[in-house]
């Protein structure tokens, strides 16, 4: 299947739900790039068992499309932040989403939303930086097909995926939060930041910034 090996394909086919698929990508470790920057295929992130959120995204999706649904994802923007990236699905008319990050309020979410805005909507909280600031943004509000890069073989590729990270940039994203919130800083309580911090090896939770009390 689009240049998978059998091998490739047998493993991808027992992720045979959203749920198998978010707990492959929860027991591997958290691609930290300590070795330089890297947009991994989903046969490289098979092979070297590691990803980040936009290389985990990519091989949810992939895992997604060899089960029969499309290989759709979907880009959450910051600022002062890294952007996420999630594979997304529908079940019965709602969306849910398959994702790995370092912090545990930005993984997988139930197929229960109406529509993507309410799916993207429900990260806000827990979407933070270092410093503890909530810093989501904005949304792709048309998730992006990655059979459009079946021609540079996504699912297979050894060289990094460049192309499809520039693409998610240049796409139309939308506001999720009015301007006149987005425009000042809201700071996360220090009990919820804490708990949110997660996987992050050799790292733990900052004690700067301007963190609200724990209650």
């Amino acid at each position: 299947m689009l240049g998978l090996t059998d091998a490739e394909t047998r493993a991808l086919r027992r992720l045979s739900t959203p749920a198998k698929i978010q707990r492959f990508l929860d027991d591997i470790p958290y691609n930290l790039e300590q070795k330089g920057e890297t947009v991994r295929s989903p046969r490289r992130v098979l092979r070297d068992r590691t990803a980040h959120c936009f290389e985990g995204a990519l091989f949810a999706a992939a895992a997604l499309r060899v089960n029969g649904k499309p290989p759709l994802i979907i880009d959450l923007v910051a600022v002062r932040d890294d952007d996420h990236v999630l594979a997304v699905y529908r079940e019965r008319g709602h969306w849910g989403a398959v994702a790995i990050s370092k912090f545990a309020g930005l993984l997988s979410r139930e197929p229960v939303y109406r529509t993507l805005r309410e799916l993207a909507l429900s990260y806000f909280e827990d979407y933070y930086n270092d410093d503890g600031e909530r810093t989501l943004r904005a949304y792709a509000s048309r998730p992006v097909d990655l059979s459009r890069f079946d021609r540079i073989g996504w699912m297979t590729a050894e060289e990094d995926l460049w192309v499809i990270g520039d693409h998610l940039t240049a796409i139309r994203h939308t506001p999720l939060v009015p301007g006149a919130y987005a425009r000042r800083r809201s700071w996360m309580p220090r009990r919820p930041y804490e708990a949110g911090y997660h996987g992050y090896p050799g790292r733990s939770p900052m004690k700067r910034g301007r963190l609200g009390p724990s209650a």
